[in-house]
């Protein structure tokens, strides 16, 4: 079975690798062009071009799927099957009818649950206790396609968006390969998605930042956790803003946002109900520190 794999950031990367290890065939990777970054602003490869090159797959990077050339590239590789991993690019329906099976994607999320870009960051920012990573078909709407298989796990009480995504690239990439059984075999489920159930996952951005002390101590954590590792949550401290990287529930009232006192753990805040205790921060211009640590040099006025 001829597969083309499309995806690019490091979720992708670990479905791929699993894909090379369980011994598919490969004919080529879709990703997006090398991008901009860092101070330098070099062109740096995505980790799915790296692992690509390494094991002597062809690689392919069009910035979409609009000129005629493009779709035949892609058709001259005569997929079964195109695996597609958070590849960043919407393809159109002259690229879902090439491939003979179909093309199958992975997405970070139980669906109909949070269709969408940020699917496992807002399971987190949410509070949800469950989540997980769904095999399905893929179809002109996002994320709406059957059905084919769900992989589900808890999410940890402090568990970050960026710890989770770790683990569900672990899961993605188990489930892509025995799909991708299933497609050998012959034996793929379809099940339509409940559209009563739908809900989404938009894009984070930078204005979500800024936490909001009025919320519970329980909603504050979440924030916490589900903007990590970007675009991470802020908040004023002492006239001083910070990103805030970590945050415990504990004991402890106040008026929102005020703060209760210093720990040998953390600095104690009070939220619309309940507290949390920051325990690693940034300070503008700053590096990330435990916030005993800062505090201790920079003592908080009253």
């Amino acid at each position: 079975m001829r597969v083309v794999f499309m995806g690019t950031p490091d979720i992708a990367a670990t479905c791929l690798k699993k894909v090379i290890e369980d011994g598919f065939d490969v004919v080529g990777v879709y990703t997006q062009p090398d991008r901009p970054k860092g101070r330098g602003m070099k062109l740096v490869a995505s980790p799915v071009k790296e692992l690509a090159i390494a094991n002597n797959i062809p690689v392919f990077q069009p910035e979409n799927f609009k000129a005629e050339e493009t779709v035949e590239q892609l058709q001259a590789l005569k997929p079964d099957i195109c695996a597609v991993v958070a590849y960043g690019r919407i393809l159109p329906q002259s690229v879902l009818d090439i491939p003979t099976k179909g093309c199958v994607n992975i997405h970070a999320s139980i669906l109909p649950q949070y269709r969408g870009s940020a699917p496992y960051q807002w399971a987190v920012l949410d509070g949800r206790k469950e989540t997980g990573v769904t095999a399905q078909y893929m179809a002109l709407k996002m994320d709406a396609g059957d059905v084919i298989d769900v992989s589900k796990t808890p999410i940890g009480p402090d568990e970050t968006a960026g710890e989770l995504l770790d683990r569900l690239a672990v899961l993605g990439a188990e489930l892509l390969s025995k799909t991708l059984r299933r497609f050998e075999a012959g034996d793929v489920p379809a099940t339509p998605q409940d559209e009563a159930a739908v809900s989404y996952a938009p894009m984070l951005d930078k204005s979500m930042c800024p936490i909001d002390w009025n919320k519970t101590a329980q909603q504050v954590h979440d924030h916490v956790r589900g903007l990590h590792p970007w675009p991470v949550a802020t908040a004023e401290l002492g006239g001083t803003w910070f990103k805030i990287h970590s945050t415990a529930i504990v004991e402890g009232s106040g008026a929102p946002g005020s703060i209760l006192g210093l720990t040998k753990t953390g600095l104690r805040v009070a939220c619309g109900e309940g507290a949390v205790e920051i325990r690693i921060l940034q300070a503008e211009g700053g590096k990330r520190m435990a916030a005993p640590d800062y505090f201790r040099g920079h003592p908080l006025e009253g």
